[in-house]
């Protein structure tokens, strides 16, 4: 298939529009606490949704699996699992330090890692000076840009401090800890796509096309992400007896399968924009995914009151740190062209 920057690019605006506000519908739910809703996202996203686009999309898709060896199902599964135990830190972390900053650290740190590992282990050849210029270039000023968010972050959480109920004063600290751990993890995800290809590869020799058999990963990768996320739902709806919430089925479902349907159709719309952009599209093109992302969430978390209130200078380093996400999105592109 041919590459074509303006389709890849477009495909990852709009994966990075859903990606971004995924989790902005937890924070309508009104009567199931955070294990329920968790509870549905992670069946809907991590099953249902995976398993009806591969079924629908890759024809002879058991047959492909049937061509694989046990060592490349084994990697999208294993990657896929430690992204699963960062995907139940994400959701905490979400309650703890807000949309926007939450999603500055967390996708700062795995938009780094996620870019550069697939970059340097699968296309360490066709990296010349210019490109590797233009990539880190890139991504040191998305770090910057994240680094005035946390900072803009930590300003509006001291004045909050102020003004709601006493916290311990190393309660920001270690939910920032939590979203850098979480960071570390995240690109797993990336890495079980990327170092899945033998899947699509697999799916392609059964005659379909490449943008189809990314889909024919999916469920493979996330299979491994579905463990922990389940494992921990079941654990806090035992604890907090908050099964009955179930009972009767309660609106707030509607959110937890919103979330599922904007999460599953940004990974679905990157996995068929990475097709487009050619060799580097699980490198580069997860860097443009990620910093789409991270704009999303930081206009979404304003939008939604997160920053009302908070101090002039914190708004300030918002604001400077969009320009910078702005700058890094053209360097990602320049690199990718």
């Amino acid at each position: 298939m041919a590459q074509s920057l303006p389709i890849g690019i477009a495909l990852i605006v709009v994966a990075g529009l859903m990606a971004g506000d995924c989790m902005l519908p937890l924070k309508f739910s009104r009567t199931w606490r955070w294990e329920n809703t968790w509870l549905i996202f992670t069946l809907v996203s991590l099953v249902i949704l995976p398993w009806a686009l591969a079924l629908g999309l890759v024809d002879h898709l058991f047959q492909a699996y049937g061509a694989l060896s046990l060592r490349q199902f084994a990697v999208p599964v294993l990657f896929g699992a430690g992204w699963g135990i960062a995907q139940v830190l994400f959701g905490l972390s979400i309650r703890r330090l807000g949309l926007a900053l939450a999603y500055a650290i967390i996708i700062g740190l795995g938009t780094l890692l996620g870019t550069l590992v697939p970059l340097f282990a699968q296309h360490r050849n066709q990296v010349n000076g210019t490109i590797l210029t233009e990539v880190l270039a890139g991504i040191a000023i998305m770090l910057i840009g994240v680094a005035l968010s946390a900072w803009g972050g930590q300003m509006r959480e001291g004045q909050a401090s102020t003004t709601a109920s006493a916290e311990p004063s190393g309660g920001y600290y270690a939910a920032v800890l939590l979203a850098v751990l979480c960071g570390l993890l995240a690109p797993m995800i990336n890495y079980s796509f990327a170092f899945g290809q033998d899947i699509a590869q697999a799916a392609v020799r059964f005659g379909n096309s490449e943008v189809r058999s990314a889909y024919a990963v999916w469920p493979v990768g996330l299979a491994g992400g579905l463990v922990p996320n389940l494992g921990y739902s079941i654990y806090l709806l035992r604890r907090n007896r908050s099964g009955a919430l179930f009972q009767p089925l309660a609106p707030d479902i509607m959110w937890a399968v919103l979330m599922a349907v904007l999460w599953m159709g940004s990974m679905a719309l990157y996995g068929m924009s990475a097709s487009y952009l050619g060799s580097f599209g699980t490198s580069v093109g997860w860097g443009l995914f990620q910093t789409f992302m991270i704009m999303t969430a930081m206009i979404s978390g304003v939008l939604a009151g997160e920053w009302r209130g908070a101090p002039r200078p914190a708004r300030l380093l918002m604001a400077v740190s969009l320009v910078c996400l702005l700058c890094a999105t053209a360097l990602l592109a320049a690199a990718n062209r």
